[in-house]
């Protein structure tokens, strides 16, 4: 391994050790900002968090346009259901396997601590040329790109914008969905567990999740839906009554795991698990070649408490329906050349249930506002159908793709310069969202790509980055900044 990315590695090691879940990115905005000051840069915070640093251009580059470097703070914070991790606490347990870069069961949280990384140690990097820079550190990006909305409109000045945050080697970004997410809420009546009743617990599990927006395509189980199935099953045997649900994890994963608490007949319960768990061998069928792993599990917990109490049957029933009505996965897509691009799309994110109030997340994105609008419209007329309230959290726009940008044929330039002029290389709209969207609607004539290394199964435990490719990237960043004399 070069001694660049050994570098690169060991600014991921240290950001890695900083807790920095989305809303909790003090911590290491005060570590950068102490960076920043330790070597006498320039720098910049706004009310948000959001930091920008400026540096200096190197000899010969001083007459450059500005570029600016983007990145953000924060990470999705995911788990297996047996980590004892502490996000607010713990550090990330880094681990080379191989060729690739992985966390013990947690998210590796290269996305997008890599940029960070990348940046620092650019900066530090005494052969490496560049124009005057402007490093732009961005916070809770991933509960819906919230930070650099709420950015100053003179934050940055530079007209060139690179944001690391793509996640394949000679692919390059320029264009990404738009987005909004809806919260579903219901309050309903509960009243103490019948006597003659018993409880069980319906525990889904051992799903891939994944990326709402990369991987929404790959029509991986959403542990959601399979629980609401299980339960609409299993009412084929005798009434049910919903005590609590708890499902999903954040607006931009697919749901991994799903737990429901369930009182029936205490006669009835072992014929009612018997139906859940023959039934979800049926699904397990189902989705084997895409989520292989899926678990279903019942656990009989016996006499209620007093204090549990739970909904009516029909109103338990009413749940179930709505979480089944409610759309999950592809909802459009769009023909680019040969290829079928996803358009248009919704994550079932999240659902709780307890003490009678219901709560239910979807994320929509789009690439075209209007079908955003319709999907959203679509969950609305669906909750008003069910007597649950809808309300949308602020919407982000769709960067549209600019596909003779100066930028990106220079980007294509640099990379067959380095790679050879046969090398595979990509452009692609993505269906996830990126804060390029926000920054080209907030900055006018801005040019802007999005590129970065080789990461698999982001927003989930099971996230990994190629070691080689982190390489190649920092070497393409180098010379790209290098070209911009």
């Amino acid at each position: 391994m070069d001694t660049n990315t050994e570098s690169i590695l060991d600014w991921f090691d240290q950001i890695s050790a900083i807790p920095r879940c989305s809303g909790n990115e003090a911590q290491i905005g005060r570590w950068l900002q102490q960076w920043a000051d330790d070597h006498n840069f320039k720098s910049r915070s706004d009310d948000a968090g959001n930091l920008v640093v400026h540096i200096p251009a190197s000899p010969g580059y001083e007459s450059a346009p500005t570029v600016v470097i983007q990145g953000h703070m924060d990470m999705v914070c995911e788990k297996t259901p047996a980590s004892a991790h502490d996000f607010k606490q713990d550090p990330i347990r880094v681990r080379r396997e191989g060729k690739w870069l992985a966390a013990d069961q947690t998210t590796l949280g290269a996305d997008n601590g890599i940029a960070i990384a990348y940046m620092l140690a650019l900066v530090g990097d005494t052969r490496a040329a560049h124009p005057p820079l402007e490093l732009l550190f961005t916070v809770d990006e991933e509960s819906g790109l919230n930070g650099v909305k709420k950015m100053p409109a003179d934050f940055i000045n530079g007209k060139i914008f690179l944001n690391i945050d793509s996640e394949e080697q000679g692919v390059f970004t320029i264009g990404c969905a738009g987005g909004t997410d809806t919260k579903l809420t219901r309050d309903m009546p509960t009243a103490p567990v019948p006597p003659n009743n018993a409880l069980f617990k319906i525990e889904v599990g051992g799903l891939i999740g994944g990326h709402s927006g990369i991987e929404i395509h790959k029509q991986r189980g959403n542990a959601n839906i399979i629980l609401a199935r299980l339960l609409k099953h299993a009412r084929r045997k005798t009434s049910l009554r919903i005590v609590r649900i708890d499902g999903g994890t954040g607006h931009n994963v697919i749901p991994r795991n799903a737990t429901a608490v369930v009182a029936c007949d205490a006669h009835r319960i072992d014929a009612v698990q018997t139906e859940v768990l023959q039934f979800g061998q049926t699904i397990k069928d189902e989705i084997e070649t895409v989520d292989p792993n899926l678990t279903i599990r019942c656990e009989t917990l016996g006499e209620p408490r007093p204090t549990d109490t739970c909904l009516s049957p029909e109103d338990s029933d009413h749940t179930t329906a709505l979480l089944l009505t409610l759309p999950h996965g592809v909802a459009g897509y769009v023909k680019n050349k040969s290829k079928l691009l996803v358009e248009t799309s919704n994550n079932l994110a999240t659902v709780t249930l307890a003490s009678g109030r219901l709560a239910i997340l979807s994320s929509q994105r789009s690439a075209l506002m209007s079908r955003l609008a319709e999907i959203t419209a679509k969950i609305h007329a669906i909750a008003a159908l069910a007597g649950a309230k809808a309300q949308d959290g602020t919407a982000y726009p769709a960067w549209p793709p600019n596909w003779q940008s100066e930028l990106l044929k220079r980007c294509l330039d640099v990379y067959r310069q380095l790679h050879g002029q046969a090398s595979k290389v990509g452009v692609e709209v993505i269906h996830a969202g990126l804060e390029c969207a926000i920054v080209g609607d907030k900055y006018t004539g801005m040019d802007m790509i999005s590129f970065g290394p080789t990461i698999h199964n982001a927003h989930s435990p099971d996230e990994k980055m190629n070691i080689e490719s982190v390489g190649a990237i920092y070497r393409f960043l180098v010379a790209l900044l290098k070209s911009m004399q």
